[in-house]
C-alpha cells in the first residue's frame, strides 16, 4: 500500500476493506461514552457476539439432558473437541489429525516436551530465546530439573546482539550448529511476545533436524495472526492459546500440534489420559494405555465444553474470514503504525519513540512495539485516559496490535494522531 498519514486515506482502505463488516460482530469496549481504540488483541481478543448464544446453548442442554447432554446435546459434549480440528487446522497450517484443542498452553507445553524432550547423556540440551514469555522460562526450567540438570550447563539462550532489539536467524542457526552434538530441543516463541518479531520456524527446524534435534514452538502470539506451515516445515510439536488473537476468552482452551510422522508412534512416551485412550475401547476401562493414533492421543480428560463453546464461536468467524485475508490486512495495518510512527519521528525535532518490531514483512505480524524515549509512562497512562488501550512492558516499551478482525484503518491513523499530541507535550513538559 502507498501509506499517507492522512484522514482521507484511512477511511479509504476502510472501505475498500473486504473484511470491515466482521468488526459489527464484536463487542467494542466503551471509552468516554465512544469505541475504545482497542489495540490489546495481542493480549485478549475482543469477545464475538455471538459467544453468548454459544455458551447459552449448552447451558440449555445441560438444563435438559443433564449427563445425558453428553450424547443428547445439540453439539454433543462426548464428541465436542472434535468440532474443532478442520478449522483450527486451517489457522495453523496442519493436517487435522495433527491438532487437537485442549487444556491451557503451558499444560500442553509439558505434556509435548514429556514425549519430544528426551534427553540423554549425550545430547540433553535446549536452544531457546533469552528472555522468553516466563511460562516458556519456567516450562523449560522446571523440564530440566525434572531431568536432573542445571540450567547453566543444559540450557543455551540466544539473545539480540548488543544494542540491538531482535534476535539474528544467523545467531540461532551458530548456536544450533555449535551445540548439534550434545542438542536434544529447540524450542523457541514462533513471535516474540515483546518485540513481535516473527521467526522464520522452517529454517529453525530444518536446523534443528539436521542437528539431530527436536524443533517444537509456542504460538501463542502466531495462531489466528501470522501465516502457518507447521505440516510443511516438518515442525515437530507446537502449542498456542486461543485467548489472543483467537478471542476465545480468559483463560480460553488451548490448543497443540504433533506432527503427522509422530502420530502413530505407540512407544513415544507421554503422560496419559482417559480421554487420550483409543476410543473403540474407551469405556471398557481396562489397563494398558492405547493412544488414539492423532493428535487426540495426547489428551487427558473429556472437554471443558462452555471454554470450547466461546472457542467454537470465534473459531467459526475465523473460518468464514480465513487466514489468507485475515494476514494480508493484519500486515498492512502493523505496517501502516509503522509508517505514521516514522513519518512522526521525521517531522519532530527529536526521536520520541523508536519502533523495535521488525519493519520486514516476513518479520512482522500485527503487534508493533514502540520503546518509548520520552517519559513512556506519561505517555501510555495518557494515551489510555484517550480511550486508548494498549498494552505496557517494563522498562519502557508500548505493544499496540491492530488486529484485522475488528480494527480499522482509521483507529491507526487516530493513534498516530494521539501520540503525536501526546508526546508533543511530553517533550515541551
Amino acid at each position: 500500500m502507498n501509506y499517507q498519514n492522512t484522514l482521507e486515506f484511512a477511511q479509504q482502505a476502510d472501505q475498500q476493506d473486504p473484511l470491515r463488516s466482521f468488526r459489527e460482530r464484536f463487542l467494542i469496549p466503551q471509552v468516554n461514552g465512544k469505541d475504545a481504540i482497542y489495540f490489546t488483541g495481542n493480549s485478549l481478543g475482543l469477545q464475538p457476539k455471538t459467544v453468548r448464544s454459544y455458551v447459552q446453548q449448552e447451558l440449555d442442554d445441560w438444563a435438559e439432558y443433564g449427563v445425558e447432554g453428553h450424547f443428547h446435546a445439540k453439539n454433543p459434549w462426548f464428541s465436542y473437541h472434535e468440532i474443532f480440528p478442520e478449522k483450527v487446522s486451517k489457522i495453523v497450517g496442519a493436517l487435522p489429525e495433527e491438532v487437537v484443542v485442549m487444556n491451557q498452553l503451558t499444560v500442553n507445553l509439558h505434556l509435548l516436551m514429556v514425549s519430544f524432550y528426551r534427553p540423554t547423556k549425550q545430547r540433553f540440551k535446549i536452544i531457546c530465546e533469552a528472555k522468553a514469555f516466563p511460562s516458556d522460562q519456567y516450562a523449560l526450567e522446571t523440564q530440566l530439573k525434572f531431568h536432573g540438570y542445571d540450567l547453566k550447563d543444559a540450557l543455551v539462550e540466544i539473545a539480540p546482539r548488543q544494542g540491538e532489539h531482535t534476535m539474528r536467524i544467523e545467531d540461532i542457526l551458530t548456536a544450533i550448529d555449535t551445540h548439534k552434538d550434545s542438542l536434544a530441543l529447540v524450542m523457541f516463541g514462533g513471535v516474540n511476545y515483546y518485540s513481535g518479531q516473527v521467526l522464520d520456524m522452517k529454517t529453525i527446524t530444518e536446523a534443528a533436524h539436521k542437528a539431530g534435534a527436536i524443533a517444537g514452538f509456542d504460538l501463542a502470539h502466531g495462531a489466528g495472526n501470522i501465516p502457518l506451515e507447521l505440516h510443511n516445515w516438518n515442525v515437530d510439536f507446537a502449542c498456542w492459546c486461543s485467548y489472543k488473537y483467537l478471542n476465545s476468552g480468559p483463560g480460553g482452551v488451548a490448543g497443540a500440534f504433533v506432527h503427522q510422522k509422530h502420530l502413530s508412534n505407540k512407544e513415544l512416551p507421554r503422560f496419559a489420559g482417559w480421554w487420550g485412550h483409543t476410543k473403540e475401547t474407551r469405556f471398557l476401562m481396562q489397563p494398558g494405555f492405547d493412544p488414539i493414533p492423532t493428535a487426540e492421543g495426547w489428551q487427558l480428560s473429556n472437554a471443558p465444553v462452555l471454554s470450547m463453546a466461546a472457542h467454537k464461536a470465534s473459531v467459526d468467524i475465523f473460518d468464514e474470514a480465513g487466514m489468507p485475508a485475515l494476514v494480508k490486512k493484519g500486515k498492512a495495518m502493523s505496517g501502516y503504525l509503522q509508517f505514521i510512527l516514522e513519518e512522526m519521528n521525521a517531522q519532530s525535532g527529536t526521536k520520541v519513540v523508536e519502533v523495535i518490531t521488525p519493519k520486514n514483512e516476513s518479520e512482522r505480524g500485527c503487534q508493533v512495539s514502540l520503546l518509548m524515549l520520552v517519559r513512556g509512562k506519561e505517555v501510555f497512562k495518557t494515551l489510555m485516559d484517550r480511550g486508548v488501550i494498549a498494552d505496557w512492558r517494563e522498562p519502557n516499551v508500548i505493544r499496540v496490535a491492530p488486529v484485522p478482525m475488528y480494527n480499522k484503518f482509521e483507529d491507526v491513523w487516530m493513534f498516530g494522531q494521539i501520540i503525536k499530541e501526546v508526546l508533543a507535550t511530553s517533550v515541551v513538559g
